[in-house]
């Protein structure tokens, strides 16, 4: 996603115990026709300048916005569609691209934390995503750790997160990805939402542990009106006073 997502695309939940009146009779479906789902985005700076008003009136209900990459490199674009969007109604959320290989989870948390992955309890901000994937650069598809040190790197930056913000990751992820790089690692969807990419027309099988879907990332070849050319399309598992209150952390 995000920096990768032009010339390298990737091939590319939770049981929410902070979230359990919200989310708990949320359950995986077939397809998005077979329960409510609500529509929404996430875009970084591919997408160019966004009219914002046009997407909320094209039906998009909630974005995540590219904040962060690594630990020194943030989305031009960030604070505009962060703004923009909030404006126009979107129920918005920041990501951080994570790259394991440079530095240690707390690091890369610290630096999302500060340049616009904080909360607040507005109705419209989101607690921040993890997008944890396949590696676009050198240094091997699961960036060169085992997968104890993937677990220990993903709980470091989580734990970091939730002491600066109070809130619980949403964690983007592929099931191939995370079942091979963490070795079916089960631990974090007890509390923190399983943002599910999968471009098909059904979500298919989870991650090793996770019961159920809170994100969805159904296809990258998405048409909105407001953006130019494609944008990858999702979908939140439930309907919008729902994601209100993932949002408010009610």
């Amino acid at each position: 996603m995000a920096r990768t997502r032009s010339s390298l695309r990737r091939a590319f939940a939770a049981g929410l115990t902070v979230l359990a009146t919200a989310a708990a009779a949320l359950v995986a479906t077939a397809g998005p026709a077979a329960a409510a789902t609500t529509p929404g985005v996430d875009v970084s700076r591919y997408q160019g300048t966004i009219n914002w008003t046009s997407v909320r009136n094209a039906g998009i209900q909630f974005a995540f916005i590219k904040a962060t990459e690594g630990t020194s490199y943030k989305d031009p674009n960030f604070n505009a569609n962060y703004v923009n969007s909030y404006n126009a109604g979107v129920i918005r959320g920041a990501y951080h691209f994570a790259r394991p290989n440079i530095s240690a989870g707390s690091t890369q948390a610290n630096y999302l934390a500060s340049n616009g992955g904080a909360w607040s309890a507005d109705s419209r901000t989101l607690p921040a995503a993890l997008d944890i994937e396949g590696n676009p650069y050198a240094g091997g598809y699961c960036y060169g750790l085992s997968t104890t040190g993937m677990r220990n790197w993903v709980q470091d930056f989580l734990n970091t997160y939730r002491s600066r913000t109070g809130r619980y990751a949403v964690i983007y992820t592929t099931t191939s990805w995370w079942n091979q790089c963490t070795g079916s690692w089960t631990g974090p969807w007890a509390n923190h939402p399983l943002w599910l990419a999968r471009w098909s027309s059904t979500p298919g099988a989870l991650p090793a542990g996770a019961s159920v879907w809170s994100f969805w990332q159904y296809t990258s070849t998405g048409v909105v009106s407001g953006i130019s050319g494609n944008v990858d399309r999702n979908y939140w598992n439930g309907d919008r006073s729902r994601l209100i209150a993932l949002a408010n952390n009610t």
